[in-house]
């Protein structure tokens, strides 16, 4: 089933088959631990650029799509324009901002922030939005937010905080660099590379996006020995098997 194009230009998906998440990460590590927290096996379906995995027990399509945000919007694209879907998200694991988002911590998106498409200036930098060519945010559907983070914080969940999650084509690798984002953007809890591609990619399609991380590292200076990436796995298994896939599913605007 395709998604059906309306006559006035607007890509919104509807019809009978449309109750399914999309999930898209960006390695086949994170796909694994996404179907592990979901009851079932999943079938392999053929995708241009990426693998899809269609989850036997629960209305779920988990496609790892590659590193950053133009691998992501590509592959979350293609995939919307071939199957219907209710809500995409963007899943995998992250650096978070300390002290909002230790290591280990499960965070849900208030917001998609693109925290690097922009321009440098004489005044410093300013992004597309204050240059007038676009947006550098999307906003999740609060009561799917609502919704995942008390599954979450439910006997069987790995808990988890909310805030913006940023969007970069380049990771952070100093001080004064996890600095700067933190100051640009208040309350920022993750840093990660596809978010912002999968919720630009959802949003032609008139199509909701979500983003949900685990934090393998904080943000800062470079240390691959700091780094806990099994954990942060073991975390995003544990988020999808608490995670209300089915309410999502049926309305995820108002769920």
């Amino acid at each position: 089933m395709t998604a059906q194009h309306a006559g006035d230009g607007d890509h919104r998906q509807s019809g009978p088959g449309r109750a399914r998440l999309l999930v898209v990460v960006a390695v086949a590590a994170e796909a694994e631990a996404v179907l592990r927290g979901l009851p079932g096996g999943a079938d392999a379906l053929p995708m241009p650029g990426g693998t899809l995995y269609r989850a036997q027990g629960v209305p779920v399509d988990v496609l790892a799509a590659g590193v950053g945000p133009a691998a992501s919007a590509a592959a979350a694209s293609a995939a919307l324009a071939a199957h219907p879907y209710a809500l995409a998200v963007s899943a995998g694991i992250a650096g978070g901002f300390a002290p909002h988002a230790p290591v280990g911590a499960t965070v849900v998106a208030d917001a998609i922030v693109a925290a690097d498409l922009g321009a440098e200036t004489p005044e410093g930098f300013a992004d597309v939005t204050e240059l007038g060519f676009g947006t550098v945010r999307h906003t999740p559907p609060p009561a799917a937010v609502a919704l995942v983070v008390g599954a979450l914080a439910g006997p069987d969940g790995p808990g988890a905080v909310t805030g913006p999650v940023l969007t970069v084509s380049t990771v952070t690798g100093s001080a004064e660099r996890a600095a700067l984002l933190a100051a640009r953007h208040p309350g920022a809890a993750a840093e990660a590379m596809e978010g912002f591609g999968v919720a630009e990619a959802a949003a032609r399609y008139g199509v909701p996006a979500l983003e949900l991380r685990t934090v393998s590292n904080p943000v800062g200076p470079r240390d691959r020995a700091a780094w806990r990436i099994g954990e942060a796995l073991a975390a995003l298994e544990r988020a999808f098997a608490a995670l209300p896939v089915h309410e999502l599913a049926a309305d995820p605007r108002t769920a």
